[in-house]
């Protein structure tokens, strides 16, 4: 499936490809850029609102724990006061003195709440159930010895006590706070030599000052402050929280993180942070809408950059495919006209880029193919002329044939022997020649041809030409390429017997060796210098296809060979051709390497070999 939607693809239009192509370079990089910054700035103001309120969490912290710290130290220096421990160490004998010592220290506590408006009241009460205090009194004539708070401040002997917001105790105060109002603190005096507990320093914090802290800070368009004491009871909370309660579990066990809940159908984000001296955890409540407002604005803006990027991009992605496959579709229309047969139509226009270039190129090429037609009909004209010429001298040889039988017969009834063998081995050189047009014909012809001319020459040169003709029983049957022993024996003859004093010798072998036909032709006539032979060898082993002229000077030796040579090389390959060895006033030696051509029934089969000489397999020829 997946193959063939590419070749789908590939038989786009080239104008759809280009637009598509546009539209992926411009428009997915944006698109991936544009979630790029949306999700990096989401993780940015989530991490930065995190932390800012933290921040905000931890100054508010810092407020409650100066004031829960001045309670602290506002135990502390009520429980060094001299009239207070008198109190606290009261037998009764004393009426009028301890009379005298309750209004200073109701004075005394007065002095403090002034001090510290935050102060909603201070209790004093000794370990008989007495008790002093300038705002607070009991409800009932029922010891406050027996009170939670007190019977805590005693349990934790002398310790500073945070009890959070009291509840049924058995005090009450001039102004009616309500137990909602208050955060209450104890401490228990303490003998400093026995540790026996003398009574307890009971003070109420406004809870106002808390609200004041904590509703300042504001998260979001709905966000807050809530604090919680150590058992995760609320200490302070507004008055329409998002949610009533937290489960302590929720805030787990580290002093400070964060969480997310769905309330009633809302996510809820929490962060949250623990004072270690009061031991009240402060968390932030705000909605998770509020917190990706700003997210939400910046999505706006990439989205709209996208938007437009996208606009554009495919505006200009169409116009750069329609200006590039116009000039293309008009080139193609052209070349269609042209595959039709309208060989006249040109492509017209003056761009210097590809398109134009190509279209000059398809200018010049019809011109050509013009050319080349005119060319072909020419060709084929002079070729039914080179036909019918042939048909009208297809005569003549047959006439040059009976004419040299004709002047045998007669040479022979006159008695003139020698003149009718001449006439003979003329007659057989010709028929072997032309061979009825054959390329090929058998060794055995070959060599008779060879023979033939041999003869003529003899009767040229008298005794100054012998030769010998020694061919194998076994290769007479092959074939070969036709006239390839003729110019050999012509440059012997001329170049070899002829120059040399005294008779000489022409010897011509052939015989099979490692699957080739070995053919040997051999003179004892003057031989050529080492210069001359080197010359001769690298012109054979040079590229055939620069061949030598014949009538170049001291080369025309040369011609019939290197002909000879291109013949091999171009039908049979590199591995066949001719070897030369010569050696001044001792003779040259031409060796010649041909393929095994046997002829069989209806065809011809050969060995090839590689050029190293190794046969490669048997082929046949039809």
């Amino acid at each position: 499936m997946k193959k063939l939607n590419w070749f789908q693809m590939n038989n786009l239009p080239i104008r759809y490809k280009l637009i598509i192509h546009f539209l992926l370079i411009s428009i997915l990089p944006s698109i991936g850029l544009g979630v790029l910054i949306d999700w990096t700035a989401s993780h940015i103001i989530e991490r930065q609102t995190n932390e800012n309120t933290l921040q905000l969490i931890g100054k508010v912290n810092k407020t409650l724990e100066s004031y829960i710290g001045n309670m602290q130290n506002m135990t502390y220096f009520i429980s060094f006061n001299s009239d207070i421990m008198r109190f606290m160490e009261g037998d009764g004998e004393r009426e009028q003195a301890e009379q005298d010592d309750r209004y200073g220290i109701r004075k005394f506590l007065q002095g403090i709440t002034t001090l510290y408006p935050e102060v909603a009241g201070i209790l004093i009460t000794n370990s008989r159930g007495e008790y002093i205090s300038n705002e607070m009194y009991a409800r009932s004539d029922k010891s406050l010895t027996e009170e939670a708070w007190y019977r805590e401040a005693v349990d934790h002997k002398g310790i500073f006590t945070i009890v959070g917001h009291p509840v049924g105790r058995n005090v009450a105060n001039h102004v009616n706070y309500k137990d909602t109002e208050v955060v209450s603190v104890v401490r228990a005096i303490l003998d400093p030599d026995t540790q026996e507990v003398k009574g307890v320093v009971l003070v109420d914090l406004k809870l106002r000052v808390i609200a004041e802290a904590a509703k300042d800070v504001r998260l979001g368009k709905s966000g807050y402050l809530m604090v919680l004491d150590a058992h995760g009871n609320g200490i302070y909370s507004p008055s329409q929280p998002l949610i009533g309660e937290i489960p302590a579990e929720w805030l787990g066990e580290s002093g400070s993180g964060n969480f997310s809940k769905q309330i009633d159908g809302k996510r809820l984000q929490f962060i949250y942070r623990k004072s270690t001296f009061t031991d009240w955890t402060t968390v932030g409540v705000f909605s998770a809408e509020d917190s990706i407002m700003e997210v939400r604005e910046i999505r706006f803006y990439v989205i709209s950059f996208v938007f437009i990027v996208c606009l554009l991009g495919i505006a200009a992605s169409s116009y750069l495919s329609y200006s590039m496959s116009r000039p293309i579709g008009q080139l193609m229309s052209f070349m269609q006209k042209a595959e039709s047969g309208d060989l006249t139509i040109r492509h017209w226009g003056d761009r210097t880029d590809e398109v134009g270039m190509l279209g000059r190129s398809f200018n010049a090429m019809l011109v050509k193919i013009k050319q080349l037609l005119s060319l072909t009909e020419l060709q084929e004209r002079q070729k039914r002329e080179a036909e019918l010429r042939s048909l009208q001298a297809h005569i003549k040889p047959h006439f040059l044939y009976n004419t040299l039988d004709t002047i045998h017969w007669m040479a022979r009834k006159k008695g003139a022997d020698d003149v009718a063998q001449m006439v003979e081995s003329l007659s057989k050189l010709f028929r072997i020649g032309l061979s009825r047009g054959s390329d090929v014909i058998p060794l055995a012809d070959e060599i008779e041809h060879i023979r033939s001319y041999l003869q003529i020459q003899q009767t040229r040169y008298k005794d100054k030409l012998n030769f010998t003709l020694n061919v194998a029983p076994g290769v007479q049957r092959v074939s070969v390429l036709k006239l390839i022993l003729q110019p050999i024996v012509e440059n012997a003859i001329y170049h070899g017997i002829k120059e040399r004093r005294g008779p000489g010798h022409i010897l011509i072998e052939a015989d099979e060796h490692d699957g080739h036909l070995i053919i040997r032709i051999a003179d004892d006539g003057k031989g050529m210098p080492v210069g001359r032979l080197f010359a001769l060898r690298e012109r054979l082993n040079a590229s055939f296809a620069a061949e030598d002229e014949p009538g170049e000077t001291g080369q025309k030796h040369g011609y019939g060979m290197m002909n000879i040579q291109a013949r091999l090389k171009l039908t049979f390959g590199e591995a066949y051709g001719l070897y030369i060895d010569s050696e001044t006033d001792t003779g040259t030696t031409v060796t010649m390497i041909h393929p095994i051509i046997r002829e069989r029934a209806g065809h011809k089969e050969r060995t090839e070999v590689n050029e190293d000489g190794s046969d490669l397999e048997s082929v046949d020829r039809r």
